[in-house]
């Protein structure tokens, strides 16, 4: 009877001892851990009026788009699910300036259609270390291109290049949209015309 006495006693000592300890809370949902590859860069070696160095980690495809034109590739990043588009026109020489602003123009248009989600769009200027020129347009919000560029030599030439990703989670894409970044800037700073 004794020992039944003392069970009970213990008994909600223990309970109070237990309650006592932390209490269990689930983690907050969270965004994948994403391992991204060092920067290293090769020649585009396909023939085009235009080359770069463009990352090791991405693919070189031709745009087989129904509206496709020559000269029009894709850099695919197959570990992101991340593309960099390039169009490419051709000018004909200086005599040929109100093509150029239509392609300049068609540029903002394609930027600006992002307008309705973006929060920011900010343009930048670009000197390239061999004196070309680019035009920098940068989108914030949840939309479907963050990053977009146009380069011209205002006589023979216009590239337009843009981002574009599967998904439009920005929040979890920044690390990946940061390191794209930096890889379209490596093709901006190294392009030359043939």
């Amino acid at each position: 009877m004794r020992e039944i006495k003392f069970i009970f006693l213990l008994l909600p000592l223990s309970f109070f001892h237990f309650s006592c300890e932390e209490e269990f809370v689930p983690k907050p949902k969270g965004y994948n851990r994403i391992d991204l590859p060092d920067h290293s860069y090769q020649s585009l070696t396909e023939i085009h009026p235009y080359t770069f160095l463009y990352s090791k980690s991405a693919v070189i495809r031709i745009d087989s788009s129904s509206i496709s034109e020559p000269h029009w590739i894709t850099i695919h990043y197959p570990c992101f699910d991340a593309d960099v588009q390039l169009t490419y026109k051709t000018l004909a020489g200086k005599k040929d300036s109100n093509k150029l602003n239509e392609h300049i123009d068609d540029s903002y248009k394609l930027a600006n259609k992002h307008q309705i989600k973006a929060y920011s769009i900010e343009e930048t200027m670009v000197k390239t270390p061999s004196g070309k020129k680019a035009t920098v347009i940068e989108i914030a919000g949840d939309v479907p291109s963050q990053f977009q560029f146009y380069m011209t030599d205002s006589s023979h030439h216009f590239l337009r290049g843009a981002l574009y990703f599967k998904s439009t989670q920005t929040d979890s894409l920044a690390p990946v949209i940061e390191y794209l970044k930096k890889d379209i800037m490596q093709l901006v700073n190294t392009l030359e015309w043939k």
